[in-house]
């Protein structure tokens, strides 16, 4: 930080009308830049106001307008006594202070907010001095202010403060010594004394360079100061930062720090009243003295995250996530946390009523702002949470970041992953409660922000387990749009089952209508039915909720005879208990049947083999959960690319047939006969047994290409209607008066059916 511009410092602001200081008859009083002061121009006399005089309101002129509002503009008003002395600095000089004003900072702008900070510094150490009746101060009702004025006709940019100031040893020490800070060695005083105080909370303050930045854009600066403490008078520091500076004797200077920087050309934007507004709003809105700039007040929004959070209304919540988010909609959930360990923590949080990512527009960007002291050290923060988490708005002010010399960034990364590990925490236990507390809103907001969840499910380990808690999925117990937890699906598990069972498909119809649903169905079992792009891709991320393991029932290896059956289930095994006189092919006719598919189709097929989890469907493929999900994700990765959907064959896999199923039992026999036309329909019928499995598992890549094989099997299964013959009706003769009103006979078929 720049020397902390003093125990005086260098910005002023005011909450009544800004005005400039102007010698008079030996006191101070305010007028417009620009206008000599108006005699009876004086404001009504108040108790506060003991040597200020304000502008009269302006006045219509004759044709009944108002004249414009003129700028109100701080002036020189200063007065030099005596000679100037030059002094050099007290570090190897040129070489460091071009170090600091010329290639310290990234970006230029940062020198207002440097200025900003120290004049708040200057506010704050004299704020405390009065409070604690510390030092013999000169008297003053004044309002702790900060002024800027810009003046892009003369290039000049000028920030005063009423602070603290500084007589001519500080101004030395402070500004004739890079690196030296006057707020530092402020605090070190507040610690060695012991003295609890809101001024070590408050300090902005920390490396004693951030006045220097001044440099980059200023070819010339002067600094008024005068020290708060009771018969000090005013000084002129000079410099043009190449080495030297000059201290002078002045008069009429305020109690506080003055700075005129005179703005190089190239850099004539820093005197646009625009563009330095912009730069205060962005770094020192919340600074917590008035700024005002060319009269108008700038930073109207209040620190909100510094406040006591049972303080702040909903209404003020409201307002603030307008502010940081730029909308106009009010946020879905809020969170006000502040903590002191393991780290100093002041914060809120937000999230909104939706997102722009899941139009896919772009990707959204960190929403996080991160203070030092309610001052801006970085917007759109990265590291301060998880990358999943970019969708909350936030602003995070930390007293603990050690920063860099800069004050752009920070220096210690274990710091800032501490830090980022503090809050995500919190954030998952804040979604968790709410989901608890208004399962309903939840739900609303897990449909708008899940894919969020999911990917820090995927992609964050280390709080994994937790986010696990937060995620939603459909159930065939529950009806269609319902969502249900990890949680909610345990509570309601029958004795003996000891997985998590899921199911991916598009959509809840098909996952019902299913062969793989088929055996679940039938024993009353709970199953997690997942439609999102990466729902699969998430359970294989997290394998495991508590003691329980995440299985899908597409696995071969599926064993459910320990789990019992539902009241629900049993009750609709009694109704099905036809099912049980069915006749099914035999043990030996299975195998003979398994191992004419795998000829029949062994370009296709590792093995084939008879199974009890299917009842209505003819057969299922089961060649494993994590190929069948691998093979559907690369089917996605591979359109999202533009390439085809898979760039080679599928890969081979095993069948699982119903040995009760009409159409297996047919396919059977049909496999027995060696006819050529028999051979051909039946290796037909296993095709598309096969193709219609694949289709149930997802895994299908083109359904046209069975279209031709389809028309064939269609084609014989119509062999056996004969094709009749139909006269041609006649048509009705002409007569004279009116058509024949005999009706026509039906046509006759040929031949039998």
């Amino acid at each position: 930080r720049g020397p902390r511009l003093s125990v005086a410092s260098v910005a002023t602001a005011w909450r009544a009308p800004c005005v400039l200081p102007v010698h008079r008859a030996g006191r101070r009083s305010f007028a417009s830049a620009g206008e000599p002061p108006k005699g009876g121009a004086t404001a009504e006399k108040k108790p506060e106001d003991d040597d200020m005089v304000f502008d009269e309101k302006p006045k219509e002129d004759a044709g009944g307008e108002k004249p414009k509002p003129q700028k109100k503009l701080i002036e020189e008003t200063e007065t030099l006594k005596g000679t100037a002395t030059k002094y050099g600095f007290q570090t190897e000089t040129k070489q460091l202070l071009d170090i600091v004003a010329r290639s310290l900072y990234t970006e230029k702008e940062i020198f207002i907010r440097e200025l900003v900070s120290n004049a708040s510094d200057a506010l704050e150490k004299l704020r405390h001095l009065k409070l604690t009746a510390a030092a013999d101060l000169e008297p003053s009702d004044e309002e702790p202010k900060i002024m800027l004025s810009v003046d892009d006709q003369k290039k000049l940019f000028i920030i005063q403060d009423n602070g603290i100031g500084m007589n001519k040893e500080e101004l030395m020490s402070h500004l004739g010594t890079i690196a030296r800070s006057g707020s530092k060695a402020f605090m070190q005083k507040l610690n060695e004394g012991k003295v609890a105080s809101e001024a070590a909370e408050t300090i902005i303050g920390q490396f004693g360079v951030g006045f220097y930045s001044v440099f980059m854009c200023a070819n010339k600066v002067k600094v008024y100061s005068r020290s708060a403490l009771k018969g000090s008078v005013g000084y002129l520091w000079e410099s043009d930062g190449s080495g030297d500076y000059s201290i002078s004797e002045a008069e009429n200077v305020a109690i506080g720090t003055k700075i005129i920087a005179y703005v190089k050309d190239v850099e004539s934007q820093f005197a646009s009243q625009s563009v330095v507004e912009r730069i205060i709003k962005k770094y020192s809105n919340f600074i917590g003295f008035p700024i005002t700039l060319n009269g108008d007040r700038v930073n109207t929004v209040d620190a909100l995250w510094r406040k006591d959070p049972k303080k702040v209304s909903e209404e003020e919540h409201e307002q603030f996530f307008k502010f940081i988010s730029n909308g106009w909609e009010k946020p879905m959930y809020k969170l006000h946390y502040k903590v002191d360990a393991p780290i100093s923590i002041n914060s809120v949080f937000y999230v909104g009523q939706s997102h722009t990512e899941k139009f896919g527009i772009a990707r959204l960007e960190p929403n996080v702002n991160l203070y030092c002291r309610k001052v801006l050290i970085k917007a759109k923060a990265k590291d301060v949470l998880p990358e999943w988490l970019r969708f909350v708005h936030a602003v995070v002010d930390s007293e603990d970041l050690p920063l860099n010399i800069s004050r752009e960034n920070t220096q210690d990364s274990a710091q800032i992953r501490k830090l980022n590990g503090v809050l995500t925490a919190r954030l998952i236990k804040w979604f968790d409660e709410n989901a608890k507390k208004d399962p309903a809103g939840y739900d609303k907001f897990f449909k708008e922000f899940g894919s969020f969840i999911k990917e820090g499910a995927c992609m964050d380990a280390v709080h994994r387990a937790d986010i696990a808690k937060l995620l939603r999925f459909e159930s065939s117990k529950r009806e269609k749009d319902e969502l249900v937890s990890f949680d909610d699906y345990v509570e309601r598990m029958p004795e003996g089952q000891e997985k998590i069972y899921f199911l991916y498909h598009p959509s809840r119809e098909t996952a019902l209508a299913s062969p793989y649903y088929e055996q679940f169905k039938k024993k009353g079992i709970e199953v997690l039915f997942l439609h999102g792009n990466i729902d699969e891709y998430v359970m294989s991320h997290v394998e495991q909720y508590k003691k329980y393991r995440l299985y899908s029932i597409e696995n071969a290896d599926l064993d459910l005879d320990k789990i019992k059956a539902t009241p629900e289930a049993k009750e609709e095994a009694v109704k099905e208990m036809d099912d049980v006189l069915v006749k099914e092919l035999s043990d030996a006719q299975c195998k003979k049947l398994g191992e004419w598919f795998v000829r029949t189709l062994q370009d296709k097929l590792f093995d084939a083999k008879a199974t009890t989890r299917l009842s209505s469907s003819p057969a299922v493929v089961v060649t494993g959960h994590e190929q069948a999900s691998l093979h559907r994700m690369m089917k996605q990765i591979n359109l999202m690319q533009g390439k085809s959907a898979m760039d080679g064959p599928l890969m081979k896999q095993n069948l699982e047939f119903n040995p009760k199923h009409v159409i297996i039992k047919k396919l059977y026999w049909l496999s027995r006969r060696d006819d050529p036309a028999s051979v051909t329909r039946a290796k037909h019928m296993a095709e598309q047994v096969f193709d219609n499995a694949l289709i149930a598992a997802g895994l299908m890549e083109d359904p046209r290409a069975m279209l031709g094989r389809l028309n064939k099997l269609l084609e014989s299964a119509l062999g056996d209607i004969a094709e009749g013959k139909e006269e041609e009706p006649e048509t009705p003769a002409a007569t004279t008066g009116a058509a024949s009103s005999t009706p026509a006979s039906p046509p006759k078929p040929e031949g039998g059916n």
